[in-house]
């Protein structure tokens, strides 16, 4: 059996949606939810969900190295980033170089990089004129958004569409394709 950890910095549906997907399979399980917000929703939806959630602080993810040795204490298999909001450190993406994913709203190498999250893609998205936007699953290196794509999938951008309407449909994609998506990268590990 596999082990995922889940980084996140609000909400979790992403976090709760990957937790409930292998929540009954045999191959992998999320066993580990950590966040860098006290008060994150996410910890409440994980330890709801009887996952082990704890937070954690910059000193502890940047200079101390707990983290770290957290994931590896828990024998991670893969780290997967649901609206996390810090730059991995080099620590641990070498440790983890391959085993680390994360997902971005919009159709990657447009609209990614630092402070690139959430409302601010989509309204870039919508002020950009675009036709389309959608969701890049990709593999987490030492810069925001620009490690190797592993998969992207498309919706429309529709003439009316407002920061809710386009937000809708790209969760839609990210529930839907999230998780098969970390299950064939846990069938390679």
């Amino acid at each position: 059996m596999k082990h995922i950890a889940i980084l996140a910095s609000g909400n979790g549906t992403n976090a709760e949606n990957i937790i409930r997907y292998f929540s009954n399979e045999k191959k992998a399980k999320v066993t580990l939810v950590l966040s860098n917000k006290p008060q994150a929703i996410v910890l409440k939806r994980a330890a709801a969900l009887g996952v082990d959630s704890f937070f954690f602080d910059r000193t502890q993810f940047y200079e101390t190295g707990e983290v770290l040795m957290m994931l590896q204490r828990r024998e991670i298999d893969l780290v997967v980033l649901a609206g996390f909001l810090w730059l991995t450190p080099p620590d641990i993406v070498e440790a983890f170089r391959g085993r680390i994913v994360n997902i971005h709203p919009a159709l990657l190498p447009g609209f990614g990089g630092k402070g690139m999250y959430g409302d601010r893609v989509h309204r870039s998205v919508l002020d950009a004129g675009c036709t389309e936007s959608g969701i890049t699953i990709h593999y987490v290196n030492e810069q925001y958004d620009s490690g190797d794509i592993i998969f992207q999938a498309r919706c429309p951008v529709l003439p009316d569409d407002d920061l809710h309407s386009l937000a809708e449909r790209v969760h839609s994609l990210e529930y839907e394709h999230y998780p098969a998506v970390i299950s064939s990268l846990i069938d390679n590990l």
